[in-house]
């Protein structure tokens, strides 16, 4: 039977987070002279990043806001070469550089020829649809939507606008916060593909013995669900 297929983006489909981490990693190391260590550092960064989501949302701006801030904190106020080492480090993801996670291509092709793909994502919306677009897969999905948070009631307005029936509905993605719970919540199927990068704010327990969650690795494992 055709199902309704939701796709989670960001470290689903393409790699994300790594992409951030690795811009972390050059930030921690332009605040070595500080002495600080750098796990210190990096659990200021956190707590940053997450009061700094709250209020601000998701992307790239909220994530440079962060660090310029986590800096001033650390060391005080920005010099310029402080400034030049943010906007290099951040030059990748403003790139809207996109490195597919192995498998995605073939599968989101073999899947589209016999079930509807749709793609939900959350985070600012110039940055999310460029990355769609550099992506090369926007042609498998029916339809795309990027919104500011991924919440229960948001799958529940996405399903009943499009007219899913719940019981041939799934959603698959990486996180248990913002792809596994909320889905379930809404009444849909959940589907875990997980990465060993997903953001730490995205963490959560996995449900436990629940009927309509499955987890599955590879991403390519896919076509023997569904």
């Amino acid at each position: 039977m055709p199902h309704n297929l939701i796709f989670d983006a960001d470290d689903t489909l393409w790699e994300n987070n790594i992409m951030f981490e690795r811009a972390i990693e050059l930030f921690l190391d332009h605040l070595a002279s500080t002495g600080l260590p750098r796990e210190h550092i990096r659990a200021r960064l956190d707590e940053i990043e997450k009061n700094n989501s709250h209020r601000y949302g998701y992307g790239l701006a909220v994530f440079e806001r962060s660090l310029a801030e986590c800096l001033t904190a650390c060391r005080g106020p920005l010099a310029e070469t402080d400034r030049q080492l943010l906007r290099d480090a951040c030059a990748p993801i403003r790139d809207h550089r996109v490195e597919l996670i192995d498998g995605v291509g073939e599968t989101v092709r073999a899947l589209s020829q016999r079930h509807r793909l749709f793609l939900l994502t959350k985070g600012e919306h110039a940055e999310q649809t460029g990355k769609i677009e550099a992506s090369g897969l926007a042609e498998f999905f029916t339809d795309i939507a990027v919104v500011p948070e991924k919440e229960t009631a948001v799958y529940r307005d996405f399903v009943a606008h499009r007219a899913l029936p719940a019981e041939h509905t799934w959603m698959i993605g990486n996180s248990p916060r913002s792809d596994i719970w909320p889905a379930l919540e809404a009444g849909l199927g959940a589907v875990l593909v997980p990465h060993p990068m997903t953001w730490s704010l995205e963490h959560r327990d996995l449900p436990d013995r629940h009927p309509k969650f499955r987890t599955t690795t590879p991403f390519a494992q896919l076509t023997h669900h569904f």
